[in-house]
């Protein structure tokens, strides 16, 4: 992800060669972000401005959320927060599945990004617990 590079900076890497986990995580939200805005343009027009809507608000939130506590010292409130958007985003997703606004390939391929963000969250959340 080169942008996440130029986009934090020195903060891309934490020692030698090993990258930082902010800049992963949240290059990975932005390549979601970009996807499912995307997806959601296709969404019928009965659906694009309610569920739609609430789904790019939300991965466009958490994005935010995720930046956010990349520059932050206080950083266990926002990730508790990113932690929450993430479980929300699934519930939404799974909505948009059921009600056939996307593909299972695609239903599978974005609640699989929406994991490994929230694994990826709940260890910083314990590598920020283990600091404090």
């Amino acid at each position: 992800m080169p942008w996440a590079k130029i986009f934090l900076g020195d903060a891309m890497m934490d020692g030698a060669k090993t990258p930082n986990e902010p800049a992963v995580v949240v290059g990975k939200a932005y390549d979601l972000t970009i996807w499912l805005i995307q997806k959601v343009e296709h969404f019928p027009k009965s659906y694009r401005f309610s569920v739609g809507d609430r789904i790019t608000k939300d991965v466009l939130d958490l994005l935010q959320t995720l930046v956010r506590c990349a520059y932050t010292s206080d950083k266990a409130k926002l990730l508790e927060v990113a932690s929450a958007q993430t479980n929300s985003l699934r519930y939404l997703l799974r909505i948009a599945k059921d009600l056939h606004l996307m593909s299972i390939d695609s239903y599978g391929f974005s609640t699989g990004c929406v994991e490994e963000i929230g694994r990826m969250v709940g260890g910083w959340q314990k590598s920020v617990m283990r600091r404090a």
